[in-house]
């Protein structure tokens, strides 16, 4: 598996926010003692921008002209939100090529709805990926412990694309409680477990690979751990590890990118992860 990855994407802070580069920094710094292949991605375009977000999300982003309390405005974010996204677009690019890859930036992207930046994202990143493919049928599963409101939003109603989510409900931010359309939900209670979490992955992999799609996108967010100190999941470090396996077995053109998770512990969850390629 290829990793993608810029030290400049840990260029940002906010005192008390959960989404610090430590998070990260550490994630890096674990997985650089494997023999992986690291690529360093260049910032997207505002057009590859424009094909999932609105003129005026990208001029807020630009100006913090927003108002979204989890999602501050860093002179530099701009910047940086392109390249987390370009780091998106790297990795599916490399997957179409047959190469498996998992972008490793930040900010992280799968509340960026069309039209309104929220929850710690500014770009959808994984949305902005997808949607640069030159393909007809993309499946997307969405992993993290909230649900990915943004990503649904973009391509509800795409018969091109075809969502699944597993999420914790209730929780942040409130939505995909139910299914609609080309998207598919998994709302999961507080305390789930590794079976029966895997129980649902296993139903929303057959959903999509009932889809035959030519590409898997995966938004891979790992505060469904159970000691994240924002959400209230119970899995274990090495339930991540069957989750690729099970990914991997589809043995689709397959990229990941970053999301959440906050728990110290993170770096051993993403190698977990990483590992099962």
């Amino acid at each position: 598996m290829l990793l993608i990855h810029s030290p400049r994407c840990l260029d940002y802070s906010a005192a008390g926010h959960p989404e610090t580069p430590h998070r990260l920094r550490s994630t890096v710094a674990l997985l650089q003692k494997s023999n992986y292949i690291w690529l360093t991605p260049e910032p997207c375009s505002e057009e590859d921008i424009l094909r999932v977000h609105s003129p005026a999300v990208l001029e807020a982003v630009k100006t913090g002209s927003y108002h979204d309390a989890d999602t501050p405005y860093f002179p530099n974010i701009y910047e940086l939100a392109r390249l987390a996204a370009g780091g998106a677009m790297l990795a599916a690019q490399h997957a179409l090529a047959g190469q498996p890859a998992i972008s490793l930036m930040r900010p992280p992207g799968h509340h960026a709805e069309r039209d309104r930046v929220m929850g710690f994202c500014y770009f959808n990143n994984l949305a902005i990926a997808v949607a640069s493919l030159p393909v007809k049928r993309v499946a997307i599963l969405d992993f993290d412990c909230h649900h990915g409101n943004g990503t649904e939003d973009i391509f509800a109603g795409n018969m091109c694309v075809r969502f699944a989510s597993l999420h914790q409900s209730p929780c942040y931010p409130g939505t995909g409680l139910q299914s609609r359309g080309n998207c598919v939900n998994f709302p999961l209670p507080p305390g789930t477990k590794a079976p029966a979490f895997l129980a649902a992955l296993a139903a929303a992999l057959a959903e999509l690979a009932e889809f035959q799609p030519q590409v898997l996108a995966v938004s891979a967010g790992f505060d469904t751990f159970k000691d994240d100190p924002i959400t209230d999941m119970n899995l274990e470090i090495d339930t991540y590890h069957t989750i690729a396996t099970r990914i991997a077995a589809l043995k689709l053109p397959t990229f990941a990118v970053l999301e959440g998770g906050y728990a110290r512990e993170l770096a051993h969850c993403v190698e977990a992860f990483v590992s099962a390629w």
